[in-house]
């Protein structure tokens, strides 16, 4: 019996571990009887606690559903290494995955909601667990499926891949602020088939990587990204973006005095 005692030891951390992500899953702080599928589809069933320390903004209503600004902060974490970004009512719910690398667990960007939803933000920490943070907003439906409006626009072949951004120092860090024009087309409208940025590299002014993203089509048109990096990052930054066609984008950011 002495002998079976260290490997029954062993096993009760899995045990603790497994009966809080029990207790997680049935103890949403934001009620969505779609919580289930997103721990399982977007998060795969890997260790989850919900966590006030990673704080979504947005607005609580909005009136336009394919524009939606979200800011994301898990700083007070400490280290992470990844973030997504998700809204359980969305046909399609991932809308980004950011790898962190060197820059610090935050960001803002515009996103597109179909309806009243959950928006929410799920941070990895080292020790493989994703730490989830949301809030809710009420919004009109079809933000995913309605005909965005650069199709209206005659010039919009001419605007496609056009990168604006700019890069200073704040608060001790660099912020950059990064927009692409693109029309992120769903595959939701009808005749209009799916294209969308779907990659997303940030690196230094030596070429040293930065932070990547896989982008997904429930960002807005023309995203908006704003970043915050280290105050001693060798500049220009350098950008790298590609789309769902093959279509690559690229762009130098030098930091304003």
């Amino acid at each position: 019996m002495l002998r079976l005692l260290p490997a029954l030891l062993c096993l009760l951390p899995a045990c603790v571990l497994a009966a809080s992500q029990a207790a997680n899953q049935h103890n949403d702080p934001l009620h969505s009887v779609m919580w289930d599928v997103m721990q399982h589809t977007v998060l795969q069933d890997q260790p989850t606690v919900f966590d006030s320390r990673v704080v979504v903004s947005l607005p609580r209503q909005v009136e336009d559903g394919q524009r939606v600004p979200v800011s994301v902060d898990a700083s007070a974490l400490g280290q992470v290494e990844e973030l997504l970004l998700f809204a359980d009512y969305n046909p399609l719910p991932l809308a980004l995955r950011f790898r962190i690398g060197s820059l610090r667990p935050t960001l803002a960007v515009a996103m597109r909601v179909n309806q009243a939803t959950p928006v929410r933000a799920a941070a990895r920490t080292a020790d493989g667990v994703w730490h989830v943070g949301g809030q809710l907003v009420d919004a009109p439906g079809g933000g995913c499926a309605l005909p965005t409006p650069t199709r209206n626009s005659t010039d919009w072949a001419t605007l496609q891949g056009r990168l604006y951004g700019k890069l200073w120092p704040q608060d001790g860090r660099l912020r950059a602020r990064l927009r692409i024009m693109h029309p992120m087309d769903t595959g939701l409208v009808g005749n209009t088939p799916r294209f969308h940025l779907n990659t997303l590299q940030l690196a230094d002014g030596n070429g040293a990587p930065l932070a990547s993203l896989t982008l997904e089509p429930p960002l807005a048109e023309s995203p908006l990204f704003t970043f915050e990096l280290p105050a001693d990052t060798p500049g220009p930054l350098r950008i790298n973006a590609g789309d769902s066609d093959g279509n690559r984008y690229q762009a130098l950011l030098r930091s304003l005095p």
